[in-house]
């Protein structure tokens, strides 16, 4: 069998989605919280910039990836108007229902699909926009999500890949302080799971970098990526384009 990352471990390909399924599954009913307290609310600044960058017009079609508990679903949803669409979509049961909640009890009632971004089952050139924040470094197979985030869009049409990603120099040894010794902490006062923040740390780090994931992003069919980072490096938004 062929290997793959989980976190530090080096686990067997199809072993990973189900140990990414039990992290989501655990962090679920606290995420949102939770991303308060790692990021001190950076996250709403970093989604909102997304938002600004996806420059949606009223009409658009958008399928939000690894959509999770739905703030970039909702925010898109108001950009499209009642005569675009935007599908909310996760791998994890668990997420999908928790953003689906959050969605409906807000009055916003989306397409909702549980799906694995290695196989979207869209055809080809549906989209004008398609999104993944904070999803990417978790699938086995990102070259294939790549290439599928590609194909359901249409030509002129962007992907918008929202991730953690290397940070400038200066700010490695207290970033991988927090990351090792607070952030577990927080995990476990607050949602009662150290283990699944420290797999959260350690995904980060295994990530490819901003330069890597550009040219896996031009191998994958897109003509052209611009990298915007935010916060020293903490994050990276990518915007590629098919053409």
């Amino acid at each position: 069998m062929s290997q793959t990352h989980f976190g530090f471990q080096t686990v067997d390909e199809t072993a990973k989605a189900s140990k990414v399924k039990g992290v989501f599954d655990s962090v679920a009913s606290k995420y949102d919280i939770m991303n308060d307290l790692m990021s001190m609310g950076l996250h709403r600044a970093w989604k909102a910039y997304t938002v600004a960058v996806a420059n949606l017009k009223d009409g658009d079609r958008v399928l939000d990836i690894a959509g999770g508990t739905g703030d970039l679903s909702r925010a898109f949803a108001r950009k499209v108007g009642e005569r675009g669409m935007v599908v909310h979509t996760d791998i994890n049961e668990a997420m999908l229902r928790t953003g689906r909640d959050r969605l409906l009890d807000e009055g916003l009632a989306l397409p909702t699909n549980l799906c694995d971004a290695e196989q979207l089952p869209y055809p080809e050139a549906s989209f004008d926009l398609v999104s993944v924040a904070f999803g990417l470094r978790n699938m086995t197979h990102k070259d294939i999500a790549l290439a599928e985030m590609c194909r359901v869009l249409r030509p002129g049409g962007r992907l918008l890949v929202l991730e953690f990603s290397k940070v400038a120099a200066p700010l490695q040894k207290p970033y991988d302080w927090y990351s090792f010794s607070i952030l577990p902490r927080i995990g476990s006062l607050v949602a009662g799971d150290a283990d699944s923040y420290r797999y959260l740390a350690e995904s980060i780090r295994m990530h490819p970098d901003q330069a890597t994931l550009k040219a896996m992003m031009k191998t994958a069919g897109f003509g052209h990526v611009d990298v915007h980072n935010m916060t020293g490096g903490v994050v990276a938004l990518h915007v590629g384009i098919k053409c």
